[in-house]
């Protein structure tokens, strides 16, 4: 198995175990996909995407419905996508994706969380490059072998390819999201759930007690409504994934 497979089965349940935390961060990317391509998701692929992760969080349908109404009226403010960057305590890169309505008060919070617990947030450009961006797709995996799909998948940039649980999971360069997308609707495969993750390339092991140090900024950081993931160079444990 490859980077992908070992990432996600390290982060699985570890991160995004509040409910409510998970919907607002739907809700916002539900805004923005509507902003960009309009509120039908039969003609605006990353709405129909949202679409499909909000149901797979099992988020109300009533939810999902309020939301594009809501990203349709004209008063709704835009967000924005900011990425920021910097390091925890004891050399461990932080990457923090955000969507906000306030660049001022998400940059003045990002830097007080680092602030506060002896991180150091950096320029732009000063971590992002430890971090490969990857798409990936997770698919019902009934009467399809995984090995198969790799095979006729690589053509449209599908590196990883691995079963679990809950389905056939796809990985590729963030860049493939589209035509990988395409593809499996075209083949009426069922997609139960897609997104971008940013897998470190290099993690960096740490002392139990160094590495609750770097946890104290990461909570700081989850916590804030702006913050829609963090990913980090820590090397996690798998063992209770």
């Amino acid at each position: 198995m490859g980077r992908a497979f070992e990432f996600r089965k390290a982060r699985k349940m570890k991160r995004w175990s509040a409910m409510a935390k998970t919907f607002t961060r739907l809700g916002k990317d539900i805004v923005m996909a509507v902003k960009e391509g309009g509120p039908d998701p039969d003609s605006n692929s990353k709405l129909r995407a949202v679409i499909q992760n909000a149901k797979a969080a099992n988020m109300p349908k009533d939810n999902i419905e309020r939301a594009i109404k809501r990203a349709s009226d004209k008063n709704q403010g835009d967000y924005k996508e900011v990425l920021f960057e910097g390091y925890a305590p004891h050399g461990i890169a932080i990457l923090v994706e955000t969507a906000t309505d306030n660049n001022n008060r998400t940059v003045a919070n990002i830097r007080s969380y680092f602030n506060k617990c002896d991180g150091n947030l950096g320029t732009s450009g000063s971590v992002e490059f430890m971090f490969d961006h990857t798409c990936n797709f997770r698919i019902n995996g009934e009467g399809i072998d995984p090995e198969e799909l790799e095979l006729e998948f690589i053509d449209f940039g599908a590196e990883e390819v691995f079963k679990d649980d809950d389905g056939i999971l796809i990985y590729a360069p963030f860049e493939s999201f589209g035509t990988i997308q395409k593809e499996l609707e075209s083949r009426e495969i069922e997609i139960l759930s897609s997104g971008f993750e940013r897998i470190p390339q290099v993690t960096k092991k740490i002392t139990p007690e160094q590495a609750a140090d770097v946890e104290k900024l990461l909570e700081k950081i989850e916590e804030d409504d702006d913050v829609q993931n963090v990913y980090h160079t820590m090397e996690e444990s798998s063992s209770d994934a």
